[in-house]
């Protein structure tokens, strides 16, 4: 139990100097497991060095094994931890290299580990970066129902114009069926433009403009939901994780767990 405390708070902890010092090496070898990847999809690096590459991309893969291994161990809800945000990015971090057994080209999805430089907040207790990520997921989880609302709207808008200008166009005007209709309604619509399909009768060219114009009103809608729930109250937690349920938003003079209960390591230092 002593043994499983130290670990915690080295491996879970940026609140402590060795957990500090945990995650910033971590994130070093994080950064140099990308630089890796990057380096091998050079085809003159790859052919000279293609064997060292491998070789170092396996070494710090079974180190980032043998971490993830630990932390399922010395918590004490390890499903908890498997099934969290950081604990499937931490999971999705070692998968690709033993995938790339199997799959060919899998290898490089082990870019995905950028991901976990979100933890970098954290260890420097970049406070302003940690308010403002949390504001801005509170925002989009209190807006998620005007947003559903919003999609299925341009959804149905998507399917209605790209069903018209199907029926406008044809086939011989490159409009070949209804999904490459709606295709072209979608890259329209949100000002893409790519031009690889276009309208060539004027009522479709009118329809085209029409579309073109409510794409532009449309994209400001989801901005405005969440700018509307960015301003309300704003957010006053702090990183301290929870060795019970890991939860990792608790108030600034929080002593327990807001979740659980469960007595959190120390009080927060600001």
């Amino acid at each position: 139990m002593r043994l499983k405390q130290e670990l915690y708070e080295i491996i879970f902890e940026a609140d402590t100097p060795k957990g500090k010092a945990f995650d910033v090496i971590l994130l070093i070898t994080i950064l140099i497991s990308i630089l890796l990847v990057l380096l091998e999809s050079v085809p003159s690096i790859n052919a000279e060095y293609r064997g060292l590459l491998r070789i170092l991309e396996w070494v710090i893969t079974l180190v980032f094994t043998l971490e993830y291994l630990l932390r399922i161990f010395i918590v004490k809800r390890p499903f908890k931890y498997v099934f969290s945000f950081y604990g499937i990015i931490d999971l999705l971090a070692v998968l690709p290299t033993y995938l790339s057994l199997v799959f060919v080209g899998s290898h490089s999805l082990v870019v995905i580990r950028a991901i976990r430089l979100l933890r970098v907040f954290r260890i420097f207790k970049l406070n302003r970066y940690t308010v403002a990520g949390n504001n801005l997921s509170r925002a989009l989880w209190a807006s998620r129902e005007k947003i559903f609302v919003f999609l299925f709207f341009i959804i149905n808008l998507v399917i209605i114009v790209g069903t018209l200008m199907y029926l406008i166009e044809g086939p011989e005007n490159s409009f070949v069926s209804i999904p490459s209709s709606i295709y072209w309604a979608i890259v329209t619509m949100t000002t893409v433009g790519y031009g690889d399909i276009s309208p060539q009768t004027p009522l479709g060219q009118l329809l085209a403009s029409v579309v073109m114009i409510a794409g532009y009103a449309i994209i400001a809608v989801p901005t405005g939901i969440v700018t509307a729930e960015m301003i309300r109250t704003p957010d006053k937690t702090n990183t301290q994780v929870c060795s019970q349920c890991l939860h990792d938003k608790h108030d600034n003079d929080a002593v327990f767990c807001k979740k659980c209960g469960t007595p959190l390591n120390g009080t927060h230092q600001s």
